[in-house]
């Protein structure tokens, strides 16, 4: 690892638990400080003590992605307090599944809001930072689902979404050595997806037997199966990879 990327500060939404706290645990192993952000900072306490455990830095930061005002308070404090933000882990995310005829337009708003709107609130605030280093990391976490998913209009179309998103800013920010990529995990054994099981009428066990029967590798993702992927995208190595969807399923995706 360089000495720049040593003194790197990173910011992870969604980091209380699941994949963003794999991603903070481990970008904190990586050498990077870390601001782990989340709805309540209360929640964000046990990872932030953990990584600090290690030696490393961390900043618990509670903040509503999808409130803009919330969002420059929180980025502002993050560079007063770790230092110029300088890589974005757009992670934060909510569950509001429903088939069309039984989705409510609150259902709808409330995941537009954290998926797309927090990310390109978050975005935007973060890239001044990153412009004025001449360097910059964003990832944003997509979804299989993306491809669509029975029951999942708003997460799919946020999760597609996202994909635009990442596409567009890595042409518009190039320029200024940023590079924007996003992720799209496949199954993944988190909290979320033991919500989908519920959903469906199954125990989390039934689920899992089902979609890895599914899956080549033959077993479920993990957490720290993305974080690794996110660990390699915001390294100074992957420099020369911009604008990419970079499916995390275990074999391929349609």
């Amino acid at each position: 690892m360089s000495t720049a990327t040593a003194h790197r500060v990173a910011v992870v939404t969604g980091g209380a638990r699941g994949i963003g706290a794999a991603t903070a645990r481990r970008l904190a192993r990586d050498g990077m400080s870390v601001a782990v952000l989340d709805l309540e900072e209360t929640a964000c306490k046990p990872v932030v003590d953990e990584i600090e455990s290690t030696g490393a830095r961390a900043l618990a930061v509670g903040a509503d992605v999808g409130d803009e005002e919330a969002v420059r308070g929180a980025v502002a404090r993050i560079a007063a307090e770790l230092g110029p933000p300088t890589v974005l882990v757009n992670n934060a995310g909510i569950l509001r599944d429903n088939l069309l005829f039984k989705m409510t337009t609150g259902d709808w708003d409330a995941v537009m809001d954290v998926h797309l709107r927090g990310s390109f609130l978050m975005s935007r605030e973060t890239q001044k930072h990153m412009v004025d280093a001449g360097w910059g990391r964003i990832v944003s976490l997509s979804s299989t689902s993306a491809l669509g998913n029975r029951g999942q209009a708003n997460y799919s179309a946020a999760k597609a979404g996202l994909q635009g998103l990442t596409k567009t800013l890595a042409i518009e920010l190039g320029r200024y050595g940023v590079t924007v990529n996003a992720v799209a995990p496949g199954f993944v054994e988190t909290e979320m997806t033991a919500a989908t099981a519920a959903r469906m009428g199954l125990s989390f066990d039934q689920l899992r037997e089902v979609v890895v029967a599914t899956i080549p590798v033959g077993r479920g993702g993990r957490p720290e199966d993305i974080a690794a992927t996110v660990s390699f995208l915001v390294s100074e190595e992957a420099g020369f990879i911009s604008g990419q969807v970079l499916y995390v399923a275990g074999g391929p995706t349609d």
